[in-house]
């Protein structure tokens, strides 16, 4: 049985390719090759996109969205430019693409037929060098969101499309033009680069060269998930498999700024896998540890090597450029710097530090306004100042301020898990748009299942909507796979939190107490902990933890929590606020 869907589709392809070839024909193969390893794949992953074929010089690519392909096509677009400056005209690669969005067949290959394939592939055939044409269809779909030049072709009749389709062509300028705000793919000024370099095989068991490949590959798709870094497709990396390197070498050939390399080795059914993270400017080791699992499911094995190593190494990379952000003159810092730089202190949960993340997240919305991790996380901190009544106001409107910039992130930042997940949280949190926040924790893990500050983010969201079981499974995860994140104690404040509410105050109080041992700063695990002993009736205790509590949030009330706490359920609510009131919260 046929199964048939709503598609973005992107085609693609090189002008002029057979003249290229017939000029050298080697040279042009070589060419396109890194093209598509360094800068494509790249690109098309990060925004989410599939390769349902290749068509020797091009693609069709098939997306989630027509954002989503349009933002793949502007950047690969403007990426080429700088590429072939300085390139003779008769010998540049430039590529000419297509976008519709319309109905496909899936075949049981994962090919896609039909008219929505057809169409782009046609829309692609008249696009001039360089440029991309959007059937009407897929330009309403983005056109409240360009910055660009559009120049309306009107009725076009495609070759073998029975109907004539209103056509847009987006022509990226020469400066290389704004695009659709969203995660950058390829290698820029405003992102460092890491490649992951195939595992030595130490098992002596030639057999084992499969699963090793597949961990360091699937380290590959999931740190492309992350926006902080730019990832050396598999194709280049590769090629240094089975050779003795020195890293620092291979950062120069490969112009990273980080390589990730390990070894595996193996006895009876146990591998052991051992990593390291390397600082290719300095040589040396920002991280290394090693990591044993048993070999009896071999895809599970895999996933739970990635997610250690992935854990482990995402965190140390983001801390490594907020490093190279602290170390730049004041007035060469980017917008994306001002935001790395603003991360560790809305993570804290202090008022200082809170306005410390808002002043820097302000400054990078003001380079640049449509950055969808600045206005995440500027959203957030707000929200943190909405829920403490004990912090003064950042602004005169902080509430509608949080509302507008999550709504703003979420437009701007559906490719990037992040900011999806820290808006979505927002919505949640804030009581506006509970269905539009859920959707958008949930896309969050879809785009990037391995990020344990994602799962951490789309699990407390789920907590205030009433869904803890679903809440504890993404915690969870967080708990075991995001011990070197700096944000680690969130995701056991949120495990108390979930306990507590679904009725398990002693699981609650073990969360808890981890919590304010990474953290006694931050009062939101000593509510939790008040609440958990006054239900298992360690009254004493309780008292003690709400006198935390009241030295870190004065001025609290049962009616200021009452109305602080984004608790679904009133009963739920209401239990809480009678044991925090037995404990001693005066009304």
């Amino acid at each position: 049985m046929e199964q048939r869907k709503l598609a973005a589709i992107l085609a693609a392809d090189v002008v002029g390719f057979s003249r290229l070839s017939s000029i050298d024909e080697d040279r042009t193969l070589a060419r396109l090759r890194t093209l598509r390893s360094d800068l494509i794949d790249p690109t098309i992953a990060v925004h989410s996109g599939r390769v349902v074929k290749r068509t020797g010089d091009g693609a069709l690519v098939e997306f989630r969205s027509v954002v989503d392909a349009v933002r793949c096509a502007i950047e690969i677009q403007n990426s080429m430019q700088e590429r072939n400056a300085g390139v003779p005209a008769d010998l540049r690669i430039e590529f000419r693409m297509g976008v519709h969005l319309g109905d496909v067949v899936v075949e049981s290959d994962g090919d896609l037929m039909g008219d929505g394939v057809n169409i782009a592939a046609r829309l692609e055939g008249i696009a001039a060098p360089g440029a991309i044409c959007l059937s009407e269809d897929a330009y309403r779909q983005v056109r409240s969101r360009l910055d660009l030049t559009v120049d309306d072709l009107g009725q076009v009749q495609l070759k073998n499309i029975p109907e004539a389709i209103n056509v847009y062509a987006l022509q990226i300028s020469k400066t290389g033009s704004p695009d659709l705000a969203g995660p950058k793919a390829s290698t820029t000024s405003e992102r460092s680069s890491i490649a992951v370099l195939p595992f030595a095989n130490m098992t002596g068991d030639d057999n084992e060269e499969h699963f090793i490949d597949g961990v360091v590959e699937d380290t590959i798709t999931a740190l492309a998930r992350y926006p902080d870094v730019a990832v050396i497709a598999r194709n280049s990396t590769f090629a240094y498999k089975g050779r003795s390197v020195d890293v620092r070498e291979v950062a120069r050939e490969l112009g990273v700024s980080y390589v990730l390399e390990g070894s595996a080795r193996k006895v009876g059914n146990r591998m052991r896998i051992t990593g390291q993270l390397v600082d290719a400017a300095t040589g040396t080791h920002l991280w290394a540890d090693r990591f044993d699992g048993s070999l009896e499911d071999a895809f599970e094995a895999q996933d739970q090597f990635v997610a250690r190593i992935v854990g482990a190494v995402e965190p140390t990379l983001r801390g490594a450029e907020i490093e190279r952000a602290r170390q730049k003159p004041e007035d060469a810092l980017t917008f994306h710097d001002l935001y790395l730089l603003a991360v560790p202190h809305a993570i804290v949960l202090r008022a200082d530090e809170n306005m410390r993340a808002i002043d820097l997240l302000d400054r990078s919305l003001a380079l640049r306004s449509d950055y969808a991790p600045a206005l995440a996380f500027a959203a957030w901190c707000r929200v943190q100042r909405v829920r403490r009544p004990s912090w003064s106001p950042a602004g005169p409107d902080d509430f509608g301020d949080a509302v507008s910039l999550a709504r703003r992130a979420i437009a701007a930042g559906s490719g990037d898990a992040t900011s999806m997940a820290v808006a979505g949280f927002s919505l949640v949190t804030l009581k506006v748009d509970q269905v539009a926040g859920l959707d958008a924790v949930h896309h969050a893990v879809s785009l990037n299942p391995e990020s344990s500050f994602v799962s951490a983010m789309a699990g407390s969201a789920m907590i205030w909507c009433g869904h803890y079981e679903a809440a504890l499974d993404h915690l969870n995860r967080c708990v075991a796979y995001g011990t070197k994140d700096p944000g680690y104690y969130l995701a056991l404040n949120m495990v108390a939190a979930a306990e507590l509410l679904r009725g398990q105050p002693e699981a609650a109080l073990e969360a808890g107490q981890r919590a304010v041992t990474l953290n006694p700063g931050s009062e939101s695990a000593y509510w939790v902990l008040a609440a958990a002993q006054v239900r298992v009736g360690r009254l004493a205790e309780a008292r003690t933890n709400l006198e935390r509590f009241l030295e870190r949030a004065p001025g609290s009330t049962i009616a200021s929590l009452r109305a602080a706490l984004p608790i679904h359920d009133p009963e739920t609510m209401e239990a809480v606020l009678q044991s925090l009131s037995e404990a001693g919260l005066p009304d």
